[in-house]
């Protein structure tokens, strides 16, 4: 059983062909970052009409890269939320017409589920397991039950962690996008050559916070002057920072699982920022700490990609979880609300 996976909610055109055997057959990326690097952060018409442009290009790359025909699949799965809207309805409209053409079923996928659910294609990982999710506009702590059965522990109040390296980034002059850039900075850096705050640090419950951080990063960066050196420095200061509130929560969320008497099978890093082996590290232990096995997706499949929507697809379908034509794009789907057995 072939489905073919369309991932289009942000800056990415991502198709993917996955297989029930867990096999990866294809995963084309189209990256849109020259596009949208002049203004700093994603433009949402930009990123809407870059969509359109490549997105026939990148279906048939996949299918290519498969080695298949349409009529090799059994099914199609499109993101239809959450994300920014204009480009959420280029993916999904295009699926639903193949699957109208092709009389396939169509399988509406919510993009974090589809984060939340990669772990299982990559590490063949078992419910339940707590989860971060962690990208540019999302970071959140879950308890994940099954196919779309997700509790919600903790989430940001504020920023998402990719989105305060983007800004702290842009501060340091290194551009766009600032998690990546960030990580190879603090490569030469000193991590204890600033004293940034730990927002939340001790605190009860697994909410997160990263506005103060942002603050903290421009407040001391106003009394230097900008040197390699001190870019590097507090490069490596802000990641260590960030890593230890995020294994801080983490732990916070073993403990309230634990007093429930709640058992898990792992901890999962999903999202574009496990891809930050500092922060991947620092989790790990914690993990270990627990008595837990630790996951996290290769780093092409931690960005947004077309293979964990055909996965998240086919896990759906299998519990016949699939949807019609009239499906819904949102720019706003809480995992909460997703529809399950």
């Amino acid at each position: 059983m072939l489905i073919l996976g369309l991932e289009t909610s942000c800056d990415d055109t991502g198709a993917g062909i996955v297989g029930d055997a867990r096999e990866i057959r294809a995963n084309i990326v189209a990256s849109q970052l020259e596009a949208h690097r002049p203004y700093g952060g994603v433009v949402p018409e930009i990123a809407a009409r870059a969509h359109l442009d490549v997105i026939d290009d990148v279906i048939n790359a996949a299918l290519r890269e498969a080695n298949i025909g349409f009529g090799d699949l059994a099914g199609i799965a499109a993101t239809t939320g959450p994300g920014l809207i204009g480009g959420v309805m280029v993916g999904s409209m295009m699926g639903k017409a193949i699957a109208a053409v092709r009389g396939l079923p169509f399988i509406a996928v919510n993009h974090l589920e589809a984060h939340a659910l990669t772990p299982r294609l990559t590490d063949d990982v078992a419910f339940p397991y707590l989860l971060l999710l962690a990208s540019g506009g999302h970071c959140q702590l879950l308890l994940v039950r099954g196919v779309g059965d997700y509790r919600l522990l903790g989430r940001t109040i504020d920023d998402a962690i990719g989105e305060c390296f983007d800004k702290c980034a842009k501060m340091l002059g290194l551009g766009y996008p600032g998690g990546p850039l960030i990580e190879m900075a603090a490569r030469d850096g000193n991590a204890r050559a600033f004293d940034l705050p730990r927002p939340m640090l001790g605190r009860a419950g697994c909410d997160f916070s990263f506005s103060g951080m942002k603050t903290a990063v421009r407040l001391a960066l106003e009394k230097h002057v900008l040197t390699p050196a001190l870019v590097g420095d507090m490069a490596a200061s802000l990641q260590a920072a960030i890593a230890d509130v995020v294994a801080d929560r983490a732990q916070h969320a073993f403990d309230l699982l634990r007093n429930e008497g709640v058992a898990v099978t792992a901890f999962v890093v999903a999202g574009g920022v496990a891809a930050n082996q500092v922060l991947c590290a620092k989790v790990k232990n914690v993990a270990a700490n627990n008595g837990v096995a630790f996951a996290a997706p290769p780093p092409k499949l931690c960005t947004d990609n077309g293979v964990m929507v055909a996965w998240a697809g086919l896990e759906r379908m299998r519990l016949g979880l699939t949807d019609g034509l009239d499906a819904a794009s949102r720019p706003r789907w809480p995992l909460e609300e997703i529809r399950r057995v």
